[in-house]
């Protein structure tokens, strides 16, 4: 089965220099070698918006903080909202593509963080970066480093810490904004938004040790935390850009059972994005200059 949304093929390894310049350093299975500049669209409110160039919040902090490693599975993927806070508040971002033959480091000594965001694989297909990207979770878990999982992301971190990945029992998807609330460890750790933005056909089982933060409608398991790591189910990084790629390209998605119909996504994201968003700068936040070790 498949979750996440997303497109096929992928550039090479591409790292956001603080200039908001594109560096390409493309490897040998890589389908494209053209360069390739790319804007990520920013929420309203953005203290950036429309580009990544200069400017990133911090008096020059961002001369001082080490990348922090972004993962994802497709040539159009993008970072959205993550990518935008994180450039913001001075973390250089170092973009990978397994999928494409791109290397994943031996360490995270020279990383501040790790996050791998969905794709339209499943954490249990059997393909080599899929393995070897569940595998690799090992290495910031480890070290202590601060690991985000979103959608496919945190069903590779459930699977790596001993959890289930399947599809709903009775089909459902979750398609657009779901309800969402706080488990009393959630509401301890921090406020929730009301709703947040799904795209995933399939949810996880909470890995023993771990702690369930948030609970949902079809997919009750929504959001935990491992030590130093966090798995979402949702797409606290959705832009209106994203969105409406993922609605225009794969309307289908929207009329299976459980989705919310196409033509609410938007007045959804104008309704329920800004609390999502402002959840995701708290969340990232706490995430990348305290995180836990519980």
């Amino acid at each position: 089965m498949r979750n996440c949304n997303g497109l096929p093929h992928g550039l090479g390894r591409q790292i956001l220099l603080k200039d908001g310049a594109w560096r390409n350093i493309f490897s040998e299975n890589t389908r494209s070698r053209t360069p390739v500049r790319r804007r990520f669209d920013t929420f309203p409110g953005s203290p950036h918006p429309g580009s990544w160039g200069s400017g990133c919040a911090g008096n020059g902090a961002d001369d001082k903080r080490l990348p922090v490693l972004l993962i994802v599975h497709q040539e159009q993927s993008s970072p959205g909202q993550v990518g935008n806070w994180l450039r913001a508040n001075g973390y250089p971002l170092d973009i990978r593509r397994p999928r494409f033959g791109d290397p994943l480091p031996e360490t995270l000594a020279g990383h501040a963080g790790a996050v791998i965001f969905g794709g339209p694989q499943s954490a249990n297909d059997t393909d080599d970066f899929i393995r070897r990207e569940v595998d690799w979770i090992s290495v910031p878990l480890a070290e202590g480093k601060p690991f985000l999982g979103i959608c496919l992301g945190a069903q590779m971190l459930a699977v790596h810490l001993g959890g289930e990945v399947a599809s709903h029992p009775e089909g459902f998807v979750e398609v657009g904004y779901y309800p969402l609330s706080a488990t009393s460890e959630g509401e301890a750790f921090m406020e929730w938004p009301s709703h947040a933005y799904q795209w995933h056909r399939e949810g996880f089982a909470v890995p023993k040790e771990a702690t369930l933060l948030a609970r949902g409608k079809h997919f009750s398991n929504q959001a935990f935390r491992h030590k130093t790591a966090f798995g979402l189910q949702f797409h606290p990084e959705i832009t209106h850009w994203i969105m409406n790629r993922w609605v225009t390209r794969s309307s289908y998605r929207c009329v299976m059972p459980g989705a919310r119909p196409g033509d609410t996504h938007m007045p959804n994201h104008l309704l329920y994005g800004p609390g999502q968003r402002a959840w995701l700068d708290r969340f990232l936040s706490h995430w990348i200059e305290a995180p836990l070790d519980a």
